[in-house]
């Protein structure tokens, strides 16, 4: 549901025209122990106008190309939907994210649930948890489409895996979906400062952007993204182009494939 990268984004639950993870169900989750009081801190900082950080981000894989850990992992959601993230972004307890103490964020994971076999893959935006021995907190979604969601915790493997690596299996998902994968560039509270990223990208040749609103109670988000995406190399180009013009902060998503003959295919 969830990739890897945030442009100060605010993400909420996605409605009609928005991002629709796969096999969620309308229901309020169970409240949990870890939907306590959660510890935020901001741990990276961005630099801009310099095209070689994508490079630089890859190079940070190969420290954790290794890490594969198994361990208990339990979820958050309704506690802290709508409440800021360890990178900035709003937690949004739809989207296919997770919190861990010591992964890059944002980077991206392959959590299996050791139970049933089931994998899916998550970004890493969040620290946490805080909570005894648990080595990973899932948003909702993830826990739901691991079939965790009814008994909060399980029994998961968790592994480290880059970009190009995340996307062909995001891909792969989002075709089984009616899906497709985008390049989020930004998602903003104010229709304004989404329509000037967007003018601003089409302003410099690039593929003009889309933005797709979603609501959740009253709170309406505006994404702004390009796409579909097709290939890794298009994608790692495009990241370049966009890292020129200082939006470094970039991730993949999974989007209903409604609207897409208005899009460009990357």
């Amino acid at each position: 549901m969830t990739t890897l990268f945030g442009c100060s984004t605010e993400q909420i639950k996605t409605t009609n025209t928005a991002f629709q993870p796969p096999i969620i169900i309308n229901q309020a989750p169970h409240a949990l122990a870890s939907q306590q009081i959660r510890q935020h801190s901001i741990l990276r900082t961005n630099t801009h106008n310099e095209p070689a950080e994508l490079a630089q981000q890859e190079s940070l894989f190969p420290r954790i190309a290794h890490y594969i850990k198994q361990g208990v992992a339990s979820w958050y959601g309704p506690g802290f939907h709508g409440k800021k993230t360890a990178t900035g972004e709003i937690f949004d307890m739809y989207a296919m994210t997770a919190a861990h103490k010591t992964l890059p964020i944002p980077s991206y994971a392959q959590i299996t649930n050791l139970e049933n076999h089931r994998s899916i893959i998550v970004r890493i935006n969040d620290r946490g948890p805080f909570v005894g021995n648990r080595e990973l907190d899932l948003s909702y979604a993830a826990a739901k489409n691991l079939d965790m969601q009814q008994d909060g915790t399980g029994a998961i493997e968790i592994k480290a895996i880059s970009p190009s690596q995340a996307l062909p299996q995001l891909q792969q998902l989002a075709a089984t979906q009616e899906q497709h994968v985008y390049l989020q560039v930004g998602s903003f509270g104010s229709e304004k400062k989404a329509l000037n990223l967007k003018n601003k990208i089409a302003a410099n040749n690039l593929p003009e952007p889309n933005i797709r609103s979603s609501t959740y109670k009253k709170s309406t988000l505006y994404k702004v993204q390009i796409g579909p995406v097709n290939s890794t190399a298009s994608a790692n180009q495009l990241n370049e182009q966009l890292a020129r013009m200082g939006i470094t902060d970039t991730q993949f998503v999974t989007e209903s494939k409604q609207s897409d003959s208005s899009r460009a295919t990357m």
